[in-house]
């Protein structure tokens, strides 16, 4: 065989070679692993390398080569666009689409209820066992003063300012992240609350004041009542003398409050100390902040349980008297 056919015969393997890879290559990225349509949590972790993605994709049988799928995403770009997080797969998704999941952030999502009048802690106990955010890392940016004063809060915590509402996160979103979500999502909805609204009250009160209204009645319509009773007390220089206030300054609270518990030195027990404790409570609803912002016109100082959700209010000390003699006995009785 000649020279020259020889350099023939060897181009053209080479290049039947080529084309048979190409046409593999082809294949691959179009065949899925498998046929199962069964969903298969995927987690693409921070800092995770494209050899390392690639391996567990062929490990769990995702796609039946890492190294095709490595060649495709550095034909695609490489590992920049691969983003972490975590990502619904199956079986049956081609490699192409596998790629295209993964560099498009296409996270899976987890719809998350915060609801009204939770504290921080709560939240974070919550978030903790949804394994969403953990305990430990959110606590101590809610309780970071620099951070708070970031986010224009004249305070020395975030609690109150988390506001409660149903967000869409991920599950590598972390604390800082969902925090600042969460503040956001105060400042859209406060603002929106307040524009137009004749009130010279501070909002650190405002917040405050809500989020004792927000403990004291579940009743919507009941709200702008209960604020109007306590904006009342504060006008007469009255303590407010709110459970809920005692509770909150409670190391420990065992759910039932006792008469001792009145007299704990704490600042937020308004039942020996004036005005509005040091800061919110809770974190209160858009329905509780209005109520404060535009409450009732009542001469009401005083309101009792009456043991069915709902409260009897009250103008004067007798009243109130005769109110609690009432629905107390009638509690005792049942």
């Amino acid at each position: 065989m000649s020279k020259r056919s020889l350099i023939f015969t060897s181009v053209l393997l080479i290049f039947i070679l080529l084309a048979f890879l190409s046409l593999y290559f082809g294949y691959f990225l179009i065949s899925p692993a498998g046929l199962d349509k069964k969903e298969e949590i995927f987690v693409v972790k921070k800092g995770s390398g494209l050899r390392t993605v690639a391996g567990e994709l062929e490990g769990r049988r995702l796609i039946k080569s890492k190294n095709f799928f490595m060649l495709w995403a550095l034909l695609k770009g490489g590992t920049r666009d691969i983003k972490a997080g975590e990502y619904s797969l199956n079986k049956s998704m081609a490699p192409v689409r596998v790629f295209n999941i993964l560099a498009s952030g296409v996270i899976k999502t987890h719809p998350l209820t915060i609801p009204e009048g939770l504290t921080a802690e709560q939240i974070a106990d919550l978030l903790d066992k949804k394994n969403l955010v953990s305990k430990n890392e959110f606590i101590p940016l809610v309780d970071d003063k620099i951070l708070a004063a970031s986010y224009r809060i004249d305070a020395t915590s975030l609690e109150g300012y988390l506001f409660p509402d149903t967000y869409v996160i991920g599950r590598d979103m972390g604390a800082r992240e969902l925090i600042d979500l969460m503040v956001n999502r105060f400042w859209n909805i406060f603002n929106a609350l307040i524009k137009d609204q004749n009130t010279s009250m501070p909002v650190k009160d405002i917040v405050t004041l809500a989020s004792i209204v927000e403990k004291e009645t579940g009743l919507a319509e009941e709200r702008p009542v209960i604020a109007s009773v306590f904006l009342n007390r504060l006008k007469k220089r009255m303590r407010l003398e709110s459970d809920p206030t005692v509770i909150y300054g409670l190391k420990s609270f065992d759910g039932n409050l006792k008469r001792k518990d009145l007299h704990s030195p704490s600042p937020y027990n308004t039942y020996i100390h004036y005005g509005l404790p040091p800061g919110p409570i809770a974190n209160p609803g858009s329905k509780s902040i209005m109520a404060v912002i535009n409450p009732a016109k009542t001469d009401y100082l005083y309101f009792v349980s009456k043991n069915d959700g709902s409260h009897f209010f009250s103008a004067t000390l007798s009243e109130h008297n005769r109110a609690v003699v009432r629905y107390q006995k009638r509690r005792r009785l049942k």
